[in-house]
């Protein structure tokens, strides 16, 4: 496909705000966790069962997401799960009782696996067309919806407590996001090396599965980090209603940060040793803030786990993309389980011994990325 500079810069901005709205869906709900469980009475297991539903709905859009991509593309599969993503937000905060949640975040988990696998594939298309690497910019770009999501919530607090309020004006802004990007996605060019034989979903093996578990590790400590912080810094550490989202802004910021030079990291010092060095670095870091505790080695320690595992959404999609689209599906969608599964197990440790020990899984986690990545010839 030959395609214009303008044409491609479109593409790459429409791509680009489709990360912008899926980092700003997770933001914007998970900051609200803690109101959320205040408004449907709700305990920290059932915290994580309000999030395991998200997750379930992830683990079951398999044939879903398969069959939508097939028939639909990448390009139209964005725009649908788009334009649903504000809808079930809104209906988050207007949900009366836990099990109508449940069920509204099990949507959730179907419409973000759809959107998650559909961006990525496009991601891919334009990293083709232009043949330049923007996967990592991608990726920064998540984060800075996650980032922009936190502060909108933390400025918004300050004017009104109102769950609706504030996600109608969020899914107004998400809306707005999928119409920019709906004038410059691409057409597939990706192709499986061997067809699937009319199968629309395999399970990744040997090098893909190694993949999809580095991409399972790293979801989980983001995920995990997302939706949790906040609850962490109000009830762990005693921070203010108005100070606790700035832990999602710290992991947000600093992920941002690394993501926009990732690209440029890679290159310069390959896969391994960047997942394997940031693999240890969150691990630690945030092993150490659990241990000194306080408000201040919380935020410290959040930032580094966003620096640490900054790069490991962008690394191994890109290296599933080497496989064909039906690896690069196949990993995508274990990023997705791992991001909506990860937070309701930490949910449950909390529940039975306290949050501090489901965050140090998290720091375990993180560390188990180093370990999985030295199974892997990067070369």
């Amino acid at each position: 496909m030959i395609i214009s500079s303008v044409s491609l810069r479109r593409s790459q901005l429409a791509v680009a705000s489709l990360f912008l709205v899926l980092g700003f869906n997770f933001g914007t709900w998970a900051s609200r966790i803690p109101t959320l469980k205040m408004q449907l009475n709700l305990s920290a297991a059932e915290v994580g069962i309000l999030l395991l539903a998200s997750g379930l709905g992830a683990v079951f859009s398999f044939p879903i997401t398969a069959t939508l991509l097939h028939k639909l593309g990448s390009r139209k599969l964005c725009l649908l799960a788009g334009a649903l993503i504000p809808l079930i937000l809104i209906a988050l905060s207007l949900a009366p009782t836990f099990p109508l949640a449940m069920a509204v975040m099990a949507l959730e988990g179907i419409a973000v696996a759809c959107l998650n696998v559909a961006m990525n594939s496009q991601g891919v298309e334009v990293e083709l067309a232009g043949k330049q690497a923007i996967m990592s910019r991608l990726h920064a770009v998540f984060s800075l919806g996650g980032l922009l999501a936190a502060l909108f919530a933390s400025a918004l607090t300050l004017v009104t407590d109102t769950l609706w309020i504030h996600f109608v004006l969020a899914a107004a802004l998400l809306w707005l996001g999928v119409a920019f990007a709906s004038k410059g996605l691409l057409p597939e060019r990706i192709k499986d090396a061997q067809p699937s034989q009319g199968r629309r979903f395999v399970m990744p093996t040997g090098v893909a599965l190694w993949l999809g578990l580095i991409a399972l590790c790293g979801t989980v400590v983001e995920g995990s980090m997302s939706d949790w912080s906040a609850l962490y810094l109000k009830e762990m550490a005693g921070a203010s209603p108005q100070l606790a989202p700035l832990g999602i802004a710290c992991v947000s910021g600093t992920m941002l940060i690394a993501r926009w030079l990732g690209d440029g990291w890679r290159t310069r010092w390959g896969a391994e040793r960047l997942l394997t060095v940031g693999g240890l670095l969150a691990g630690l870091g945030l092993a150490m803030a659990l241990l000194v505790g306080g408000i201040v080695p919380a935020l410290i320690g959040f930032a580094l786990v966003g620096l640490g595992v900054a790069a490991v959404s962008p690394c191994v999609y890109a290296a599933a993309a080497q496989h064909g689209a039906v690896a690069l599906a196949a990993v995508t969608t274990m990023g997705s389980i791992g991001a909506l599964m990860g937070p309701p197990l930490i949910g449950f440790i909390a529940h039975a011994s306290n949050l501090a020990w489901g965050m140090a899984v998290i720091a375990l986690a993180a560390a188990l990325i180093s370990v999985v990545t030295r199974q892997l010839d990067w070369r």
